[in-house]
C-alpha cells in the first residue's frame, strides 16, 4: 500500500487567517508582549497581523497635528495617523523581523466598539488585546475595553497581560 505524501498547512487548512492586534493609547509598553503572541500564532499558520490602533477624535486630531499633517490642505484618515504612530511603528518592526506579513488599520471613536468593528469588517479569525496585571479584586473583571471585546467580538478573543510580575 503507498502512502500518501502529508499535504503543507496551509492558510485555509489552518482555519487562521486573519489576526488583529489591537493597540490602545496604554499599550506602548505591551508592545513586545503582543508582538511575541503574534508572532507566536499567526507567524506558523501564515496568518496576516492587521495592527489596530484606535484614536478618540481628539487623539486623532493631536496625533495628526504632532506628526505634521496638514489637515486643511489634504485628506487624512486614520490609518494614515496609526502608520506613523510610534507603538504601531514597533509592532511592526518586530513583525518585519520574524517575517510576519501585517497590515496596519487605524480607527477613530471609542476604543472597544471599533476594534470589534474592524474584527467584523475584516472578519477576523482571533483578536489580541493587551491588559495589564490587576489587584486580586480586579481580576474579577478585565479592563473595560478587554472585556467589551471579549464579550462583543465576532471571533475568539486572547488577552495578553502585558506585565509577568
Amino acid at each position: 500500500m503507498s502512502q500518501q505524501p502529508v499535504p503543507k498547512t496551509t492558510k485555509k487548512q489552518s482555519g487562521l487567517n486573519s489576526v488583529l492586534v489591537a493597540l490602545g493609547p496604554e499599550d506602548e509598553e505591551r508592545v513586545t508582549r503582543l508582538a511575541e503572541e503574534a508572532i507566536d500564532i499567526a507567524g506558523p499558520a501564515g496568518a496576516t497581523v492587521v495592527i489596530t490602533h484606535v484614536f478618540t477624535r481628539d487623539e486623532f486630531e493631536s496625533r495628526a497635528d504632532a506628526l505634521g499633517f496638514d489637515r486643511e490642505m489634504s485628506e487624512v484618515d486614520a490609518d494614515d495617523v496609526a502608520v506613523r504612530y510610534s507603538p504601531v511603528r514597533a509592532l511592526a518592526a518586530k513583525l518585519d523581523e520574524a517575517g510576519v506579513d501585517y497590515e496596519v488599520r487605524g480607527a477613530v471613536g471609542h476604543y472597544g466598539e471599533e476594534v470589534v468593528k474592524v474584527a467584523d469588517e475584516l472578519d477576523s479569525d482571533l483578536v489580541l488585546v493587551g491588559g495589564r496585571k490587576r489587584s486580586p479584586t480586579g481580576k474579577a473583571v478585565f479592563g473595560s475595553v478587554a472585556q467589551e471585546v471579549m464579550l462583543s467580538a465576532p471571533c475568539p478573543v486572547t488577552f495578553v497581560r502585558g506585565d509577568t510580575k
